[in-house]
């Protein structure tokens, strides 16, 4: 099994809508209020109406429930949602908060799992495609995800 490089994906952070505490953390609902996604088989922007659900738990780590979909470059709507876990280190938190600091690819845990739906023929392998992405953190705050195909060797 090997990773390959198949598009970069940004998400535009509103200020989070936080729910408050219950029996399995901070629930917090950050909206997604643009972004794009660049890659040789994919690019386009990200549409307005997603969001991440985000559990903040006491061990320092985030929980990620996300759903977004954006519009292709050529006209198609691509549905993108993904589970995945973020550890918040100070640097994480302060980006989050709309300081100045970033993070870096490998700085601190953030994994996901994406998973991707479209219905128009031209991008029908994304049906059939198992994605992983690392990500980090940037002022804004802006998320920023590379993401891999899983392929065979």
């Amino acid at each position: 099994m090997k990773l390959i490089p198949e598009f970069s994906y940004t998400a535009e952070l509103a200020a989070p809508q936080v729910v408050g505490p219950g029996p399995y953390g901070v629930r917090q609902v950050l909206p997604v209020t643009g972004g794009t996604v660049t890659g040789d088989r994919l690019s386009g922007t990200a549409a307005i109406g997603g969001g991440d659900w985000l559990l903040a738990g006491d061990d320092g780590f985030g929980r990620l429930d996300v759903r977004a979909q954006f519009n292709t470059d050529d006209g198609a709507v691509i549905y993108m949602s993904y589970q995945g876990l973020v550890e918040v280190t100070e640097a994480a938190a302060a980006a989050l908060t709309g300081g100045d600091s970033s993070t870096n690819f490998g700085d601190h845990y953030f994994v996901t799992t994406p998973r991707l739906e479209c219905g128009d023929d031209r991008y029908g392998w994304v049906n059939q495609t198992i994605f992983v992405g690392q990500g980090r953190i940037t002022p804004g705050p802006v998320i920023e995800f590379q993401v891999f195909r899983v392929g065979l060797q």
